[in-house]
């Protein structure tokens, strides 16, 4: 079983830019997939950015240019740097895992952007 914490969330200006960290509960792990999907006001659950352990990546188009995932493997931790952040980046954004064929998610940290 794998346990997810998200931190780095916050409140920023249009424009600007934040750091999300999301680690395992286990470094000992063989995660296969990790990354990241926001939830919107009124908006369903999307797909933001997903990384494997090889570092193949797969980003959102909304995102592309402007958010960068990355993974440590050996600490099963997984990052989303956000820079030029808009408005319409706001929401909640949940880690994800995918290990054993099983999907995995954390509680979720609150983006807010302001204009």
């Amino acid at each position: 079983q794998v346990q997810l914490v998200e931190s780095g969330g916050g409140l920023v200006q249009a424009g600007g830019s934040l750091r999300l960290s999301c680690a395992a509960s286990r470094s000992d792990l063989s995660i296969s997939v990790m990354g990241w999907y926001r939830q919107a006001p009124g908006k369903q659950r999307e797909l933001v950015a997903l990384i494997t352990r090889g570092s193949s990546t797969n980003y959102a188009n909304s995102v592309k240019g402007r958010f960068t995932i990355s993974r440590d493997n050996a600490k099963n931790t997984v990052y989303l740097q956000m820079n030029s952040l808009k408005p319409e980046d706001r929401g909640v954004y949940y880690c994800y895992a995918g290990y054993e064929n099983r999907n995995y998610w954390g509680q979720g940290t609150q983006v807010t952007v302001s204009s």
